[in-house]
């Protein structure tokens, strides 16, 4: 009798676990739609809270500031968390077990700022502020009660609006949806959230080394980036790598009138323009002997994915008001699965008011070098510098001397800054991009864009390293956010999508 007991228990369970579980499924993704709805007021508050925290990274005080705001905020959704650093800014780890879940999801953001000028902005960058379309075409400031409906294609201008702080106060908003709807996540989540990525991570490795065991997931997702244009939902698979060097040219020690000069002593500003364009040519291509030849070709898979991706060059060019883009026959998409060295800033003398008829002493340039997949810092540098010794230039890496000035006729230095590393590009047919794209495909009757790679860079090769699962990258922000630039911003109907996403993975990624 008591055998037959445990039997009748057994059989019992088996029968109602798998509807226990189904119960606590995603039904319908409308109930996610409608919870942001009728709760958009309160989630922009949170996100206003957190940007107006000012976050430059070079600020650890700050940076402490916004973790210990982010630690507070996501504990309230059963988040256990610890502030680790390895001497520069924090990083924020953290974890949220889900009962009988057998898988991990690991999900990377920053929450760190590039430095403002405010001068420069339309409106002060850790005040955010509301305006009806970005500032470049007419956008103003709104002034919203705090309770009539939001449009959805407002946007909110801030520092680090677009990145990346928008995927913390996201994710908590699905977890939030989910919970008023009884669904439960399918999934653990852990979070590794970077306070210091605009200056290239530089203690990650570190971070890694010692607190990478707490990070072991089935998959990782890198939430950061722009999506595409057409506004499709979209998954990445990989990023350029990123490098800088700053270049500078010597004429005279001292700076020398023009007119009583100007036919004996070098210009240092038009050897350094010389300079630069040896290096590519209108088009963009790159000069430089064997600098390619690392670079890894693109493959079938991955053509086929970028001639699936709605085409939207010729509406960029109208918007940013360019009469023909680098490349002229080469998408978007395709361009940037090469290299590109971007001259990023100039300084030799003034310009305007400031000018002065003089030849400068030194003229120098910054460079950024982007990466396309399997090409490395080192090997680039290599190119690079035996580049410009064969434009005749002898180089040095700190201030040259007056001997070797007065001995080389053409003297460059070259400043190699911290934090290069490589391009990064995963499977876009691996069986966790199949059912990542599944899983957001049932969201609605748009195909997911598959993208090979993005433009911009992430120190993501270091996870590659040290940690042994799939990653992939899932952006939120409107591509048009303003990065990195004044009056940075997220349209609202992208943070409104990205809580049904997120909501939508958390609950069918291990059904």
């Amino acid at each position: 009798m008591r055998g037959l007991k445990y039997s009748l228990l057994l059989v019992f369970l088996l029968f109602t676990l798998p509807s226990i579980a189904d119960n606590s499924r995603l039904k319908n993704i409308s109930d996610i739609k409608n919870y942001t709805q009728e709760n958009q007021q309160q989630i922009l508050q949170d996100f206003t809270s957190l940007l107006a925290l000012p976050n430059v990274s070079a600020n650890t005080q700050d940076m402490l500031v916004n973790a210990k705001w982010i630690t507070n905020y996501i504990a309230q959704r059963g988040f256990t968390s610890e502030v680790v650093s390895a001497g520069r800014a924090p990083y924020i780890l953290a974890e949220k077990s889900v009962p009988g879940a057998t898988k991990t999801i690991l999900i990377y953001a920053h929450f760190d700022g590039q430095p403002v000028e405010p001068a420069n902005w339309a409106t002060p960058p850790f005040t955010p502020t509301l305006i009806d379309k970005p500032i470049e075409r007419g956008g103003k400031p709104i002034d919203w009660d705090g309770k009539s409906p939001l449009n959805p294609e407002w946007r909110l201008a801030a520092r680090s609006a677009g990145d990346d702080k928008a995927p913390v106060i996201a994710l908590m908003a699905a977890l939030d949806a989910m919970k008023a709807h009884n669904v439960a996540p399918s999934v653990n989540i852990k979070l590794i959230l970077d306070g210091e990525e605009e200056v290239g991570s530089p203690t990650l490795e570190a971070i890694l080394q010692e607190h990478g065991d707490k990070m072991t997931a089935d998959l990782m997702l890198f939430c950061d980036g722009p999506m595409h244009p057409s506004r499709d939902k979209q998954l990445v698979f990989g990023m350029r790598g990123s490098m800088t060097v700053d270049i500078t040219t010597y004429g005279a020690l001292s700076p020398l009138h023009s007119g009583h000069y100007g036919n004996f002593s070098p210009n240092p500003t038009d050897g350094l323009m010389r300079l630069l364009t040896s290096m590519t040519d209108e088009q963009g291509t790159i000069l430089i002997d064997g600098y390619n030849d690392e670079v890894r070709p693109i493959s079938e898979v991955e053509r086929q994915a970028i001639a699936n991706i709605p085409p939207v060059d010729e509406q960029l060019k109208y918007d940013l008001a360019i009469a023909e883009s680098l490349g002229k026959t080469v998408r978007v998409e395709e361009g940037v699965l090469s290299p590109a060295i971007i001259v990023k800033g100039l300084q030799a003398g003034g310009v305007g008011n400031q000018a002065r008829n003089i030849i400068q002493s030194e003229a120098t340039a910054s460079i950024n070098m982007r990466l396309a997949a399997d090409q490395t810092p080192a090997f680039l540098r290599k190119k690079m510098e035996a580049h410009i010794k064969k434009q005749g230039y002898t180089i040095v890496h700190e201030p040259p001397s007056v001997k070797l000035r007065r001995e080389n006729s053409k003297v460059v230095m070259l400043d190699w800054r911290a934090g290069a590393y490589p391009a990064f590009r995963s499977k876009i047919d691996s069986p966790q991009a199949k059912k990542l794209a599944a899983i957001m495909n049932s969201m609605d009757e748009q195909p997911t864009i598959l993208t090979p790679t993005l433009g911009g860079s992430l120190p993501i090769y270091l996870f590659e390293q040290s940690l042994d699962m799939p990653i992939i990258i899932l952006p939120i922000a409107n591509h048009d956010n303003n990065q990195h630039g004044r009056n940075e911003n997220l349209r609202l109907q992208n943070l409104w999508d990205a809580v049904a996403m997120y909501a939508v993975i958390l609950s069918e990624y291990d059904r």
